[in-house]
């Protein structure tokens, strides 16, 4: 999320049509149009994020820029040469990282909580203890993951909370 992201076809010589074909989880069709010959491109009902890369010597290819949720799906680049017709179709997955909170509730029970990510993230704590966490889903497809520690008040210290997500993980540590 909020990264720009290239895709590109499998590259062939003489290429005289590109074309991408975009079918996002939410929301309508986008494709983009390229014709070498004239070097004319065309766009129909694409965002302004998503947009045509030219770079020296090479064919166009496909920038998203501050890619979010609503880009996730499929992306069928289609290519015309004088060696024939190509397709290359990916489908985009976009990552969420979490936001780590960590606190001491009422209690005084630590209380850590891995707020928005996508996919969910897997809390663990240390020292190592049983722990049940809750998801909570989101409607724009991001989850938080919550886990409340409940052990004795001697043991409350230097407790970290580590945050795995395949965005990159986190830990913080606090003493309740």
């Amino acid at each position: 999320v909020g990264d720009s992201f290239v895709l590109t076809c499998t590259p062939k010589s003489n290429i005289t049509m590109l074309t991408w074909k975009i079918s996002p989880e939410v929301g309508g069709p986008c494709i983009l149009g390229y014709r070498a010959d004239n070097n004319l491109t065309d766009r129909t009902n694409c965002t302004d994020s998503m947009n045509w890369k030219f770079r020296p010597k090479q064919y166009p290819a496909l920038e998203i820029r501050q890619v979010g949720i609503a880009h996730e799906g499929n992306y069928t680049c289609e290519t015309v040469a004088t060696e024939g017709n190509f397709m290359d179709t990916y489908y985009l997955t976009v990552l969420v990282p979490p936001t780590l909170i960590l606190y001491c509730d009422d209690h005084g029970n630590p209380m850590c909580k891995a707020a928005a990510g996508k996919p969910a993230a897997q809390l663990l704590w240390v020292p190592e203890s049983n722990f049940t966490p809750r998801e909570e889903g989101h409607d724009n497809g991001t989850v938080t993951v919550l886990s409340k520690l409940t052990a004795n008040s001697a043991n409350m210290i230097n407790i970290i909370c580590i945050v795995s997500h395949p965005a990159g993980n986190q830990s913080k540590s606090i003493a309740c």
